[in-house]
């Protein structure tokens, strides 16, 4: 999914903004001929994400040695757990501790939530969505790192799914409106369309209009067992808005097959990492 000059050129402007023209400290303090060895290790419970991005960051700062990677993505580590060890020079390991940190950290707290809403509706036939709430610019690897975590990846962006939300609706006049003529852009583009719906009587339009897939929003867990219920297979059903890791098991019990959760990405706390550098 992530093509690789997309990832170098990401990575490359991690490193621009945190070097600039040189690692002022680490060239006034390390000779240049020192060798070292590095080993990152989890500090928590955690889901890893990023692992592919460690070779990209070290070879845009003239390689290293070795780089061993001990795990892969989507392995959960306890606290403790050595993930890579890299061996070369001095100074660019310890240059480039903060960026491969960085995106470690980042996108490992984003598999980790991930995992853990995962884990929340285990053996219920829901399956946990992210969405578009991602860091500009840094989309692919958060989708990555949500799909390590178990999660299925929703449209990646505007382009390769229709969507019809309520402001869509309004715009166009109405679901029939909206939905007649996304089914124009899917004759030729064969993407899947869902449609968002507020009211039952929006829904009975959008099932009306054949529509196949259904986004229920905002509603409480009951709610959604009665809308649901209701549906009875019509159309697969999508559920967000709102939902958390204390609520979203309720809401899997009311019987979606899809539920879609921003603060996956959004909202996901960098999980604790450490470097450990050693001179050889």
């Amino acid at each position: 999914m992530i093509d690789p000059t997309w990832l170098r050129d990401t990575v490359a402007r991690a490193i621009a903004e945190d070097i600039g023209p040189g690692d002022i400290t680490t060239l006034a303090c390390i000779d240049e001929s020192a060798q070292a060895q590095g080993t990152f290790f989890a500090r928590q419970e955690l889901t890893l994400s990023g692992a592919a991005v460690l070779p990209v960051v070290y070879s845009l700062q003239g390689g290293v040695q070795s780089l061993e990677l001990l795990v892969q993505d989507g392995a959960r580590l306890t606290p403790g757990t050595p993930l890579a060890k890299v061996r070369g020079p001095a100074r660019t390991l310890l240059t480039c501790e903060r960026v491969a940190l960085n995106f470690l950290q980042r996108l490992s707290g984003v598999a980790t939530l991930a995992s853990k809403y995962v884990d929340a509706v285990k053996g219920t036939k829901t399956r946990i969505l992210d969405t578009r709430k991602t860091t500009p610019g840094l989309r692919l690897l958060e989708k990555a790192a949500a799909a390590a975590g178990g999660v299925t990846n929703h449209r990646l962006g505007l382009y390769d799914a229709v969507l019809i939300k309520n402001n869509h609706i309004s715009a166009a006049g109405g679901v029939r409106q909206a939905f007649e003529r996304a089914q124009r852009i899917a004759a030729t583009s064969g993407v899947p369309i869902e449609v968002e719906v507020r009211t039952r009587a929006e829904l009975d339009e959008a099932l009306a209009c054949g529509a196949t897939r259904m986004l229920l929003d905002n509603l409480t867990p009951a709610e959604a067992r009665e809308w649901i219920t209701y549906i009875d297979g019509r159309a697969s059903t999508e559920l967000s808005g709102g939902i958390t890791l204390e609520t979203v098991r309720a809401y899997a019990e009311a019987g979606p097959d899809y539920i879609s959760v921003g603060a996956i990405t959004h909202s996901a706390t960098a999980v604790d990492l450490n470097f450990r550098l050693e001179l050889l």
